[in-house]
């Protein structure tokens, strides 16, 4: 049984902020070559211990309950990775385009710089839903982040028909900066919720 391609190193906030230890073992792919996996961590498809569902590159981890939710104009919690290690935090307007995550920004943000640096993100929405068991329903995203400049006020103005409403004008006035739009493609996905298969 051959080693897969590539397997999830983070299972915490913690651990995602302390970054990966990467070993290399030998990759049985057909292309050969290594594949960076860490020490002890699960297989590709399996589940971690907080039951968040892993993935590789080319698949998407995103099911229709989740793209749901991130299309449901709920504001999303997006933590990227200062330069001193710590977390930042902020709150972001998402939306989907194809398998990834967009949020438009008119202003080079820390957040931006932070991904420039680090791409490593992790985003969290909450769904309004409180399950049988009385807990409340969330959807948390770990991922990869990359910022590209342009189409910002294109991107706002559509994310504004589901978080303000539909006829919305955003953001208001005209000649808008370039802006920049953030795609986060989501590696792992947890939480309590529909998207736990």
């Amino acid at each position: 049984m051959g080693l897969p391609l590539a397997r999830v190193v983070a299972d915490s906030l913690e651990f995602f902020l302390q970054g990966s230890r990467k070993a290399e073992l030998p990759d049985r792919s057909p292309q050969g070559g290594l594949a960076e996996v860490a020490p002890g961590a699960p297989a590709l498809g399996a589940t971690s211990r907080y039951g968040a569902r892993l993935v590789s590159q080319g698949m998407s981890v995103l099911n229709a309950a989740a793209r749901d939710l991130i299309e449901s104009g709920k504001p999303a919690h997006l933590v990227t990775v200062n330069p001193d290690g710590s977390p930042q935090l902020t709150l972001v307007w998402v939306g989907l385009d194809g398998d990834e995550i967009v949020c438009g920004h008119l202003d080079d943000r820390q957040k931006l710089r932070n991904v420039r640096r680090d791409p490593r993100v992790v985003l969290s929405l909450e769904t309004g839903v409180v399950n049988d068991f009385g807990l409340a329903e969330y959807l948390v995203l770990t991922g990869s982040g990359r910022v590209t400049e342009g189409g910002a006020a294109d991107l706002l103005q559509r994310l504004a028909h589901a978080y303000l409403g539909p006829g919305v004008t955003f953001p208001p006035g005209e000649n808008h900066p370039p802006g920049y739009i953030l795609h986060i493609t989501p590696k792992r996905v947890g939480g309590i919720g529909p998207w736990r298969d």
